[in-house]
């Protein structure tokens, strides 16, 4: 097979699989949205408000791909990524917050909004990984949201039953992080010309943050001991 097709087809799979492992949160608020209505509306809720996500989330990182055109913002988007990288480790957020909608379109549009607000995760993420290509964004999206929506319960059963899911999405938002920064205009001729430390400065931002990930979970576990043993 061509390397053009297998470059292509790896990039795809990265960003099904990053969509997949931040999409958590979303499997969780649609839920939560939709979790007053009738099971045949809550359906056409899910179906209605994921496809106005899914708009929205492609119009968001075509923005978020033309400005990563602009100096300095390529590595801006690479330290946002770090960081979100580590929360992805750390977090353990519930939306607990998120109101129900009492009809369909109240719904749909906590869906959107919801989405749209907790995305910008997934919009860099995606935008870091496709390289430029607006095509793989699109595929992407319309792979991996479809099966957030109606796997969204077994995916994330999926990650509790096997949590080192998570921390492989974490290396591979590390290294999609990383990989973004040397790819700055302004910092590309330094990395290109010394490609050994290009690989070093991979290496050190991805195990950083699992380094990092982890004392921020055993602190946790030592705060939520101390906790229950008051």
């Amino acid at each position: 097979m061509d390397t053009t097709v297998l470059g292509f087809l790896a990039s795809l799979m990265n960003i099904i699989f990053l969509d997949l492992i931040l999409a958590g949160d979303n499997a969780i608020v649609i839920g939560l949205a939709a979790r007053n209505l009738q099971p045949s509306t809550q359906k056409k809720a899910i179906i209605y408000g994921t496809a106005g996500a899914v708009v929205l989330r492609i119009l968001a990182t075509i923005v978020v791909l033309w400005l990563l055109n602009i100096p300095w913002l390529l590595l801006i988007g690479g330290i946002l990524l770090v960081w979100i990288a580590y929360k992805l480790m750390t977090d353990d957020d519930a939306h607990t917050d998120v109101k129900a909608g009492q009809s369909l379109w109240a719904a749909v549009r906590t869906i959107i909004i919801a989405d749209a607000a907790m995305g910008i995760d997934n919009v860099i993420a995606v935008a870091g990984a496709a390289n430029h290509n607006l095509v793989l964004v699109i595929i992407g999206l319309l792979i991996s949201v479809p099966i957030v929506v109606w796997g969204s319960t077994l995916f994330i059963k999926l990650i509790s039953r096997f949590p080192w899911i998570i921390y492989l999405g974490s290396i591979v938002l590390g290294y999609t992080a990383s990989n973004m920064m040397t790819e700055e205009k302004k910092l590309q001729p330094f990395f290109e010309h010394y490609p050994a430390l290009r690989i070093v400065f991979i290496l050190i931002v991805t195990t950083g943050i699992l380094v990092a990930g982890f004392i921020k979970i055993r602190a946790n576990k030592r705060n939520n001991m101390t906790a229950s043993n008051i």
